[in-house]
């Protein structure tokens, strides 16, 4: 630590809570909400940041919220990103306590926080708001220029983002994007994310008749759209495991020895998360360990199937949800044809079949195990967490940010959340491990520093130049 660094006082957790509680109770669902909860939603945080000049600006979807705090003209420029926009709730039958309304709990020995969000993405979103609030009070600047980029719509994949990007080019301009948003791996080490998946997803319908039809009258006579989905979904994968389409796994390579030594040294006990699961045994892959499977391995999934009911009529639509996770070189629109294709070419008499591609289409991302952001962040890390190792992770979910960022502004992303990948994301019962709001605040502090000055100062992206 330098003579310039001094550790700053941090708000007290309580006062951090309570702001947490209002920013949790406001119901930003992107896939659901009209735009009056999600502008009251962006200008709650705005107003947060109005320190750094906070401001709600629009989109040709939900808004944007922007704010920044320059240093001094040489400093090294980071771009703040997260998102406010939350999932669906899923059954309220299966919350614990009303989705919206945070409440504290005692979970495994473990104080935490639960409600829609709060652990993806309001909570580490507002952690880094206000150390960046305590910095300027005590101080009277930041180590390096800040900019903060929070949208609305991750949760439905940014379709709006890449054109607000293209047109606030310059103000964007930064040496590198520190995400908060992307959780570490889980809860027993600290971990930063060097690559997540990318993702194409589509529907497959299938239709026969014009309208649902009695099973006993016509029972035998028609096409069965439920039964024709069922052998077409059951085509996609061989015995294996392995999805048996043509062109799949064009720019996959399997892992190098190297990698998959390193794989293997990660303390992991299968039985654990076989229990933690609920699941009788694994799954996936033949070749491959569990861990491979879920870092380096591409996969196609079935999210869902929709057709009749329980009772006497012959369906006369049937659909399913593919959803394809992506890794290396795969390219998102070469993936969707070739499942297209080979589903348009297993033909079944009697019926039709229509394949809708989703519009959102995102390649896999990696930064360099070597980037200087990742040695600072783990540096970082050790500060905050003295004795244990940092485990370098792969994000198996997709965060269509990241591409994006380096395709536009020609900056790489630095995953640097303090959320964790078993508080429920996207499930009911999210929650946040309360300790981590502080331990998260002090990484991040530690992290200016170190991109600020010394060793791991961030160099210029080349790509700044000209731009503040």
């Amino acid at each position: 630590m330098t003579s310039r660094q001094q550790d700053i006082q941090l708000p007290a957790l309580e006062e951090i809570v309570g702001q947490l509680a209002e920013y949790v109770s406001l119901p930003s669902i992107s896939r659901s909400a009209g735009i009056d909860t999600m502008q009251e939603t962006a200008e709650w945080l705005a107003h947060r940041l109005a320190f750094a000049g906070g401001r709600v600006e629009p989109t040709a979807g939900f808004p944007v919220v922007r704010a920044e705090w320059t240093a001094g003209p040489d400093a090294p420029v980071v771009l703040v990103y997260g998102h406010y926009d939350v999932q669906p709730t899923g059954s309220l039958d299966e919350w614990v306590t009303p989705p919206f309304d945070l409440a504290a709990d005692v979970q495994a020995g473990e104080h935490v926080l639960r409600g829609r969000g709060v652990s993806d993405d309001k909570g580490p979103v507002l952690l880094v708001v206000r150390l960046a609030e305590a910095f300027l009070a005590q101080t009277g600047s930041l180590p390096l220029t800040v900019k903060f980029l929070i949208e609305g719509e991750e949760e439905i994949g940014s379709p709006n983002l890449a054109a607000y990007v293209a047109e606030h080019q310059a103000d964007l301009a930064c040496d590198l994007v520190i995400s908060a948003d992307g959780a570490q791996w889980r809860p027993g080490e600290p971990s930063l994310s060097i690559a997540s998946k990318g993702l194409v997803s589509m529907d497959v319908v299938v239709r026969g008749a014009d309208s649902d039809l009695h099973s006993g009258r016509f029972g035998g006579t028609v096409a069965n759209p439920a039964r024709a989905l069922s052998t077409l979904l059951a085509s996609l994968h061989d015995e294996s495991g392995r999805v048996d389409i043509a062109g799949f796994y064009d720019g996959v390579d399997d892992p190098s020895p190297e990698r998959r030594a390193e794989i293997g040294r990660v303390p992991f006990d299968e039985r654990d998360y076989v229990i933690g699961l609920g699941i009788p045994a694994v799954y996936g892959e033949v070749g491959f360990s569990t861990l491979e499977r879920l870092w380096e391995r591409p996969t196609l999934e079935i999210t869902g199937i929709s057709s009749g009911g329980k009772y006497s009529v012959i369906p006369h639509i049937a659909t399913a949800h593919l959803s394809a996770r992506l890794v290396g070189r795969q390219d998102p629109d070469l993936v969707a044809a070739a499942v297209e294709r080979h589903l348009r070419e297993h033909r079944l008499a009697g019926v039709t079949t229509e394949v809708i591609i989703d519009a959102a289409r995102v390649p896999a991302y990696r930064i360099d195990a070597g980037h200087p952001a990742i040695r600072a962040a783990s540096a970082a890390l050790n500060h905050v967490y003295p004795g244990e190792e940092v485990l370098l992770a792969v994000i198996a979910g997709t965060l269509p940010a990241s591409t994006l960022f380096e395709q536009a502004l020609g900056a790489k992303t630095l995953f640097f959340s303090f959320s964790t990948s078993d508080e429920n994301l996207h499930a009911p019962n999210e929650f946040l491990r309360r300790g981590r709001i502080h331990e998260g605040m002090r990484a991040w502090e530690r992290l200016w520093w170190l991109l600020a000055e010394g060793p791991h100062r961030l160099e210029r992206n080349p790509c700044r130049l000209g731009h503040p």
